[in-house]
């Protein structure tokens, strides 16, 4: 599990300082990890419907790790980071948009093409000028991962495989099979 959770925030690392903009389509339900990646995207387009998005890491008995708060707090600002990190609380496309966690809801069948065009058209702006001004605008994000995150990720290791976290992933799993059978 130790290298999954490196990777992940590689790849969050990846995302945050690429310089090529990147709009995240959400297609359907993306609770836990599919919310983080998304946080750390230039715009999120999401399908309508009766999907949630959320940090549901609380619930499953994982303390958010702060490189994921800080992706929440950028959004949303503190108060409401603070709430849905705490509380794991799922969103609506609708209350998603209204919170800020992400930029716009469409149907379902249009979300990838919306996705391509939002990011097209940030490639067709003056090339220059929107680079250094995205460099600037998520300089906040970049930080995030200049500094020594391997205390951060030995905790968040270390929690995966606690006894607490391990009983709640097995209720879950045990709970998500009952729902499919």
């Amino acid at each position: 599990m130790e290298i999954v959770w490196r990777d992940f925030y590689a790849l969050l690392g990846a995302i945050a300082c690429c310089p090529i903009p990147i709009v995240a389509a959400i297609t359907g339900h993306a609770p836990a990890g599919g919310t983080v990646l998304a946080l750390y995207c230039d715009l999120r387009v999401m399908a309508s419907g009766d999907y949630k998005v959320g940090l549901t890491e609380v619930p499953v008995g994982i303390p958010i790790p702060p490189v994921i708060l800080a992706g929440a707090r950028r959004l949303v600002g503190p108060r409401l980071a603070e709430r849905l990190a705490v509380s794991g609380e799922l969103l609506s496309p609708q209350d998603a948009l209204d919170s800020g966690m992400i930029d716009e809801v469409v149907a379902l069948e249009k979300v990838v093409d919306r996705a391509v065009e939002r990011t097209q058209r940030l490639l067709a702006l003056p090339a220059e000028a929107m680079a250094s001004t995205r460099r600037l605008a998520r300089a906040d994000l970049v930080a995030i991962f200049e500094v020594d995150l391997e205390p951060e990720l030995q905790r968040v290791v270390a929690t995966w495989w606690s006894a607490e976290t391990q009983g709640s992933l097995r209720a879950l799993v045990e709970q998500l099979g009952k729902k499919a059978g």
